[in-house]
């Protein structure tokens, strides 16, 4: 039976939730492992698992959608924050990325006419639970041709 490793093709059930909140997805999704579109800590809990297998638990927060300590971070004006904003090290705002996206602004350092914000997923502090069921795993490399076929080709 084929298990859950680097390049294979991957089909679950899922359920992503955050702990104590709402649920992000419920469906079935189909991924390469380990081609960085599934949460890493995702991939990492059911590394090894087999089609029929079943596994629940909580991803870190730093696992799940980016450690914020290692997000970009941005000085920006002191001005661009409410003026009732109550600035120190650790606090967020919810603010849109210039693409217009949700992001969470964390304040690393606030001066008086500056602040250095760590800019990261609306998520980025969240443990996330999951459930999952492996439905399949295949491994996605064609067989190699038979000799007489490459012979074939070659005439």
């Amino acid at each position: 039976m084929v298990k859950i490793e680097k390049g294979r093709r991957v089909r679950l059930k899922v359920r992503l939730q955050v702990v104590g909140g709402d649920v992000l997805e419920q469906s079935v999704v189909e991924y390469f492992h380990g081609a960085g579109t599934m949460l890493a800590g995702l991939e990492k809990a059911i590394e090894g698992l087999s089609p029929g297998d079943k596994k629940d638990g909580v991803i870190p927060a730093s696992d799940a959608f980016g450690n914020p300590d290692a997000q970009p971070r941005k000085t920006v004006s002191r001005s661009e924050f409410p003026a009732e904003a109550k600035l120190v090290k650790g606090t967020e705002f919810q603010a849109k990325a210039e693409q217009g996206q949700d992001v969470l602004l964390l304040v690393d350092a606030v001066r008086d006419k500056e602040v250095d914000v760590r800019i990261v997923h609306p998520l980025a502090t969240k443990d996330i639970s999951y459930e999952v069921e492996v439905m399949a795993v295949t491994d996605p490399t064609p067989p190699p041709l038979p000799a007489s076929a490459v012979a074939e080709a070659d005439e």
